[in-house]
């Protein structure tokens, strides 16, 4: 499992030009499920992110975690993450979960994140969504289960 985690002050998902959900400060998280992840896998992942120290503290340096900052998470689901570009031009999915195993990992992953006290509010899942965000910081991480 591989997610792109975005420290962010707003992030909102529309579908159809309609806004499906948006949270106010806290992280974005792009994640990709794949093949041979499981729902451990979802729950490290899970944990992970809600516990990385990446907000600030009154020193100004990073020390705090989202459940610290009191921050939301923004979930949306993204295949193109196991994208494989290393032969030819156009990125190979067989690294990429099928759809009904994604989608119950993904919502594993939502479920434990909201578990641990954190708003949350996803996208929806196989969508054509416009994802906007203004990244705070910036700060961009990627975190992988494996």
């Amino acid at each position: 499992m591989r997610a792109v985690v975005q420290r962010v002050t707003h992030s909102a998902v529309t579908v159809d030009e309609r806004l499906v959900c948006e949270i106010g400060p806290g992280l974005m998280v792009l994640l990709g499920v794949g093949r041979d992840d499981t729902e451990q896998d979802a729950a490290f992942l899970a944990e992970k992110i809600v516990h990385l120290r990446i907000f600030e503290d009154k020193a100004g340096k990073m020390n705090r975690s989202l459940l610290e900052s009191g921050g939301a998470m923004l979930v949306v689901s993204q295949f193109t993450l196991l994208g494989d570009c290393r032969k030819g031009r156009r990125p190979s999915y067989t690294d990429a979960a099928p759809p009904e195993q994604a989608e119950r990992l993904y919502d594993h992953f939502t479920e434990r994140v909201r578990a641990l006290g954190i708003h949350t509010a996803t996208g929806r899942f196989r969508a054509m969504m416009k994802v906007s965000l203004t990244n705070d910081g910036p700060v961009t991480l990627i975190v992988e289960s494996k």
